[in-house]
């Protein structure tokens, strides 16, 4: 199967199709193929593709025995829907975060797939950030010694959050949690695994009714004895470090995130640029520890270089070769129940 290219239908044709999907897919033209982009309306601010087929006709996209992969980028509400609805024709899935509203909607949806003998999974493109997958390799290296703490932040300032709901309409997943807490409780769980334990908490800054605005998860590993924490804020007008990595021996820190959403804002695509998303020398992170003889050292970390196409490397693999998927179901379910938890007590 090596040199089959997989076939692509987008549902959606707004930002997350065209900013965080498309760009990545591709650059890799050698594996895939995107054949068809359905939307309920055509036209907007995003071009159509040359050679692309545009419709407002989802059933014929789904009947199409030429695609391979649905992709689901959609306003979340309608992600469980349009996902059963892709796995009943008999689509391999891939699907936005957040997944789907509950733990229970997503095991219905992993078990209509393996009934149907696809994949489907979410679109967790946040474990190529390179941020993340920096201050992994410094953890590895074991400067630090023993981690016994991880601190992910994903601050904004959103301050058009506390007027976009009267007091009486609160939506769940029109917030933060269903929205950015999913990077980085999905890249804590690639990291570390699924957490023996936790506490959620979320909050609506702007008063009951209005969207919740902030997180903060504690994820505990009691075996390995580590606290990892995902925490985020709206109204950040100055943003917190990206990671925070502390060890028996010493702490990493590297405050800004992952450059690749700049430069997609700007229209600066991975293809044909060898720099997208790199970061400067004055972005990489710090980190500063003890050795065996009790002398400090300070240094700059370069950050690892990453692409969201690696995203689209595995799941190339998996649906053209049968390997595993990358973001599993448990690591999806066990990630809804946190949401579920932060937001149960929310009105």
């Amino acid at each position: 199967m090596a040199d089959r290219i997989l076939n692509i239908g987008f549902i959606g044709n707004g930002k997350g199709t065209n900013r965080y999907h498309m760009p990545f897919s591709l650059a890799l033209p050698q594996k895939f193929l995107i054949k068809t982009v359905y939307a309920r309306h055509l036209g907007g601010q995003w071009a159509e593709l040359p050679g692309v087929e545009y419709t407002t006709n989802l059933e014929s996209m789904l009947a199409d025995p030429a695609i391979d992969v649905v992709e689901v980028s959609t306003p979340i509400p309608t992600h469980y829907a349009l996902t059963k609805q892709a796995l009943l024709a008999g689509k391999h899935v891939v699907c936005d975060k957040a997944f789907a509203e509950t733990a229970a909607q997503a095991e219905e949806l992993f078990s209509l797939a393996e009934a149907k003998g696809v994949t489907v999974q979410c679109y967790q493109n946040r474990r190529f950030d390179s941020d993340y997958l920096t201050a992994r390799k410094v953890a590895e290296s074991g400067k630090l010694g023993r981690v016994y703490e991880i601190v992910t932040h994903y601050d904004y300032w959103r301050e058009e959050f506390f007027r976009m709901a009267r007091e009486d309409a609160y939506e769940r997943m029109g917030g933060i949690v269903y929205g950015h807490s999913c990077h980085c409780v999905d890249q804590l769980i690639d990291w570390l695994g699924i957490p023996d334990r936790w506490h959620a908490e979320a909050r609506q800054l702007g008063g009951e009714g209005r969207p919740d605005m902030s997180f903060d998860f504690d994820l505990y590993y009691d075996e390995a004895d580590i606290k990892a924490t995902a925490a985020a804020s709206y109204l950040a007008a100055t943003q917190r470090p990206s990671f925070e990595v502390y060890g028996e021996r010493g702490t990493f820190i590297k405050v800004e995130k992952d450059q690749q959403e700049r430069d997609l804002k700007k229209f600066y695509l991975p293809a044909g640029h060898p720099d997208f998303g790199l970061d400067t020398p004055e972005q990489w992170g710090v980190l500063r520890y003890y050795d065996d003889e009790g002398r400090m050292h300070e240094e700059r970390v370069e950050t690892v270089r990453s692409t969201y196409s690696g995203f689209y490397e595995a799941l190339w693999e998996t649906v053209a070769n049968g390997a595993p998927q990358l973001v599993r179901p448990e690591e999806t379910i066990a990630q809804l129940r946190i949401l579920e938890d932060a937001t149960r007590d929310l009105r």
